[in-house]
């Protein structure tokens, strides 16, 4: 933060998020994580405290990330982060098949790969990533505001990355107008800036993203559909370096620590346990059974292929 390698206005980053502890720190920089998750859900990963969390996968990026994530499965095969189209089941992809939950499961990406990576074309899933426009027949004029504004934006991540704040509002006015019973929403900016090197604009950007995680809840929490029957699961496909320090830019098999990585759970089956401290390592390949199971299912069983365990201690009571 006070490194001008990384931070080219110091004085301005110091006001918005310097205080003397690190609890104080952490609870400027993610309001909503500290003062609502840290008090009613869980936080996996604090190793300071015993909890480490990581990724199966030996890559330690972000097609393997996912691939892992939603398949319970890191497979090797899943090397690149080209968008080749996944083979393997993915647990969205499960879930809406189930009855009930037909065309009532929707993924909104801002990177571009997640159609291949959920494999859209099989799984039948709606997946709107990149700058595609969401052509629902029937979407509100909100929606298609959205689309008509994200072709005037700048596209300041490349031509095919979606700058969050339109993924996130497609999310939100989507999950408004056709009520899904899954959502699943994945930003990108804190991963960009971070690759830049610009430690200001990746502070900004993941306490932008705790006020979009905060809105979301804010809005389940309001609705009688969702209210106190609704799990929120957050996490992030990989850790990133730390040793030298210039390392925290970067992630991969050649980087230390880049499987180090966390994830957090808030929802009515979850004990208010807040940070976990028991000596456990959990796994990116137990969160999509841990999803399945929170919904009453068992992707495991019917994946047709490896899935890790579900994580016990999200829904012991």
């Amino acid at each position: 933060m006070i490194n001008s390698k990384f931070t080219d206005d110091k004085d301005e980053i110091r006001k918005m998020f310097w205080a003397e502890t690190p609890q104080q720190r952490r609870e400027m920089l993610l309001p909503f994580f500290w003062s609502v998750i840290a008090q009613k859900g869980q936080l996996y990963g604090n190793r300071d405290l015993g909890s480490k969390d990581e990724v199966a996968n030996p890559y330690k990026f972000s097609y393997p990330g996912y691939n892992e994530i939603f398949t319970g499965f890191p497979d090797v095969r899943m090397n690149t982060n080209d968008p080749i189209t996944n083979p393997n089941m993915n647990v969205l992809e499960y879930i809406n098949k189930q009855k009930g939950y037909q065309d009532k499961v929707a993924a909104f990406s801002s990177w571009e790969v997640f159609p291949a990576i959920l494999n859209e074309k099989r799984s039948g899933l709606l997946v709107n990533s990149g700058y595609t426009d969401l052509l629902n027949p029937d979407a509100n004029s909100n929606i298609k505001y959205l689309n008509s504004i994200q072709r005037e934006v700048p596209k300041l991540l490349g031509e095919d990355t979606r700058l969050d704040f339109l993924t996130f509002e497609f999310a939100k006015q989507y999950l408004k107008q056709y009520k899904p019973k899954v959502l699943y929403i994945a930003f990108d900016e804190t991963d960009d800036m971070a690759h830049g090197g610009q430690y200001k604009l990746y502070l900004k950007e993941a306490h932008k993203e705790d006020d979009f995680i905060k809105q979301i809840w804010d809005y389940i929490q309001s609705d009688p559909q969702y209210k106190n029957k609704t799990t929120l699961l957050i996490t992030c496909d990989h850790g990133r370096g730390d040793v030298p320090l210039e390392n925290w830019r970067d992630h991969g098999d050649k980087t230390p620590h880049s499987e180090q990585t966390w994830f957090a759970v808030i929802g009515p089956d979850t004990p208010p346990a807040g940070e976990m401290k028991s000596p456990t390592t959990t796994y990116h390949k137990q969160l999509a059974q841990t999803l399945s199971m929170l919904l009453g299912f068992d992707f495991k069983a019917n994946a047709g292929h490896e899935v890790g365990d579900a994580i016990p201690t999200v829904t012991v009571k």
